[in-house]
């Protein structure tokens, strides 16, 4: 099979690989598309050290049964895959939740499992999620962000009538954003410096600040007061203070973005306004399977969220002009058999 393998630091290329064998309970995948990630970028470029020479990357999938020997999927039938791997046998994994899995593993992330980035791959079959039939199999490719928004939302109790400030408007920020209004928001603003990315949640129907240009009390006018919840979707230290800057008192915060593996809080900011600070990673598998089928039922508002199409032949080229910042794109997927399909 064709597959994008990473080969350090802004090296890529596509390369023939041996197709993937299933083991004892998997399923056997054609891959349809895959969306670049930010993460995958960030390991690309070397910022975070979590991606390896010789992998094949990719978590953001969608695509059709080849093989099934449990019987579980259809033969043809168009599928995501959760790529949150769990021991299956501990307390969290039991529980639904292998995102707290001691010894989980993330498709995309581990080195030696062979990824979405390629023309096939394989996933266990408990990890294989089912889209309805009439979904636009675009659409599959932008389960697992959306359901990273949710869960952070989900983490921030986000409920009718809550104030949202979601800070960071790349395709996290937009997903999470999107789940603040699934959970009932009605105001909801995000911070985003980029004027593509703000324009294009202005047509989801998003109030936007550009942070280089508006200050805590700016926010605070459009949101109409201090924010019930604010989420970083960026995570380092310059945003979360912001984000305590217009957090009320009493608030929630809400750290979903990696952009920095250590960070500096303010104590007080938490402390004598009593907010509640919590961690988001991931998602659950309810949430994963919930938002599977929410965005099939959604498709057609969903759909602006991805911004190019491109082969596998020029994903290399994709990934450096995201890089160096040459293109200016949210979400794009890459197929392996090339757009058309």
């Amino acid at each position: 099979m064709r597959a994008l393998v990473f080969h350090g630091p802004w090296k890529m290329t596509v390369e023939d690989r041996p197709d993937p064998q299933p083991a004892d309970g998997d399923t056997l995948l054609e891959i349809i598309a895959t969306g670049i990630c930010g993460s995958d970028l960030h390991g690309y470029t070397g910022e975070n050290g979590r991606r390896h020479p010789g992998q094949i990357m990719g978590h953001e999938t969608v695509g059709r049964v080849l093989t099934d020997p449990t019987g579980t999927h259809a033969t043809g039938s168009l599928v995501t895959v959760n790529p949150v791997l769990g021991c299956r046998s501990c307390p969290a994994c039991a529980a639904g939740v292998p995102q707290r899995c001691t010894q989980r593993r993330v498709i995309g992330v581990a080195p030696e499992i062979v990824a979405a980035f390629a023309e096939r791959m394989t996933a266990p079959v408990h990890n294989i999620v089912p889209l309805p039939g009439d979904t636009p199999a675009d659409i599959g490719s932008l389960v697992e962000p959306l359901s990273v928004g949710y869960h952070a939302a989900q983490r921030g109790s986000v409920a009718s009538g809550d104030s949202v400030y979601v800070v960071g408007g790349g395709p996290i920020g937009q997903a999470v954003a999107i789940a603040a209004r699934r959970l009932g928001s009605t105001n909801v603003v995000a911070a985003e410096p980029d004027a593509t990315r703000r324009e294009l949640l202005t047509s989801l129907g998003f109030s936007t600040v550009d942070p280089t240009a508006a200050g805590s009390d700016d926010v605070k006018s459009v949101l109409g007061g201090p924010a019930d919840v604010v989420i970083d979707a960026v995570g380092v230290t310059g945003t979360l203070a912001g984000a305590f800057d217009v957090a009320a008192l009493g608030g929630r915060v809400v750290l979903v973005g990696m952009g920095a593996p250590r960070v500096e809080v303010d104590a007080y900011a938490v402390s004598t306004a009593e907010r509640t600070v919590l961690g988001s990673f991931c998602y659950d598998e309810p949430e994963f399977r919930d938002t599977a089928q929410w965005a099939s039922e959604h498709a057609t508002d969903l759909e602006p969220l991805i911004s190019g199409r491109v082969s596998l032949a020029e994903a290399p080229g994709t990934f450096r002009a995201l890089a160096d910042h040459t293109l200016a794109a949210s979400k794009i997927l890459v197929y392996p058999a090339g757009p058309s399909s």
